[in-house]
């Protein structure tokens, strides 16, 4: 009976062990006492005697107060031992049950305290199938998860330092030749500090929105849009890196496709977001697709490349912050593992979906997120939707 291990019917249990026992103690004492007490007194034919004599002799009616009186302390005495008895079991009962309460809320609450702390490793252990061993388990659950995220931001410090001390020791190497006189000032020189300053102010500017999405601090205001504009614009955007990488941009969409309901601006972000991880992991002759589709209520847009694939393990961590499958690759590119997590926040907050697919590692992968489209004669834009941590 699974319902027995549940907090309230435990103690509903011991209160009912507590009143049973003091009804039986009642029971049992005022038998043995009325029996006791009792004995000696002869039955009263109140009637028979009225009816020889008219009246109540004076014997009868000192036996009766005898009675009454004999009747009345069986009575005290009775409760007086049933409420002591009743009294010592609820002492026993309660400290028993709260024993079995107490001292898991106690452990919960060291190990939560410990969590505050900093110490994300601290874990309970109780014994027991109830909403406590429940909590215990939520309790461990959280540990479990604040363990993980601070794994991850010690490896992102660390990334960080790596991704900004490159560039700069590169920089200011070859500042120091230019003043010494060691590296000639050409335009090779240049166009490499250059690229490595592009490097640091991309990775600052990635860090910076992930903080105010974070914070609360990123609005997305959501009103009817073509889609097809805002794919076109992307699409163009990055043909030239692509063909510089050698992969083929591909567009897949219909010629007629109805207004989403979404915020311009954060779409770009999004496919940008993608794109930009796509082009980063398909290899020269590889080719990534834009597709498309329109569903009853939504339009799909996914991101179809022929890269190096995803293995089944990091398919859902793909959007954590933080994460990123192939380290030492997302390292020599510029990879901070921060793009696609503000990219989940972007489309939760404009009532889509997001979620990445593949067949495994050499096979490609597929991002595919989805915007709602846009009710009939729409056109004025909703509030601000402000994105915070929960989104």
């Amino acid at each position: 009976m699974k319902w027995l291990h549940q907090l309230r019917w435990k103690l509903f249990v011991s209160h009912l062990i507590i009143v049973l026992m003091a009804y039986v103690v009642l029971l049992v004492t005022a038998n043995v006492l009325a029996n006791l007490g009792l004995t000696g007194f002869a039955p009263l034919t109140l009637g028979a005697a009225a009816s020889e004599t008219g009246q109540l002799g004076t014997d009868t009616v000192s036996t009766t107060n005898a009675l009454q009186e004999q009747f009345q302390s069986v009575v005290q005495q009775s409760l007086l031992i049933s409420g002591f008895a009743a009294l010592a079991a609820a002492v026993v009962v309660s400290l028993f049950v709260s024993r079995r309460i107490v001292e898991p809320i106690q452990t919960l609450s060291q190990v939560s305290r410990r969590l505050a702390q900093g110490f994300y490793r601290e874990r309970t252990i109780i014994y027991a199938d109830d909403e406590i061993a429940q909590l215990a388990q939520s309790v461990n659950q959280l540990a479990d998860a604040l363990d993980q995220t601070e794994r991850r931001r010690l490896a992102l410090l660390a990334d960080v330092t790596h991704e900004l001390r490159t560039p700069l020791a590169t920089i200011g190497g070859y500042m120091e030749g230019l003043v010494d006189g060691v590296v000639s000032a050409n335009p090779a020189t240049f166009n490499l500090i250059l690229r490595e300053t592009r490097r640091l102010q991309r990775l600052i500017e990635d860090l910076e929105l992930l903080s105010r999405v974070e914070a609360g601090q990123l609005p997305v205001i959501a009103r009817a849009i073509d889609l097809r504009p805002v794919i076109e614009e992307q699409i163009a955007q990055f043909e030239p890196l692509f063909s510089s990488n050698q992969v083929n941009l591909i567009l897949d969409m219909p010629e007629q496709v109805p207004q989403v309901w979404a915020d311009p601006d954060r779409v770009a972000q999004v496919l940008i977001n993608i794109l930009v991880n796509a082009c980063r992991y398909t290899p020269p002759g590889g080719s990534v697709t834009v597709q498309v589709r329109v569903d009853d209520h939504e339009v799909r847009v996914a991101v179809i490349d022929t890269g190096i694939g995803i293995a089944a393990e990091h398919l859902p961590h793909v959007f954590e912050r933080f994460y990123r499958v192939d380290k030492s690759r997302a390292r020599n590119s510029g990879g901070s593992g921060i793009g696609l997590a503000i990219a989940r926040h972007l489309i939760y907050a404009q009532g889509g979906e997001i979620w990445a697919e593949s067949d495994g590692l050499g096979k490609g992968a597929r991002f595919i997120f989805t915007l709602p489209i846009a009710p009939q004669m729409a056109t004025v834009p909703v509030e601000p939707v402000v994105i915070s941590e929960t989104a």
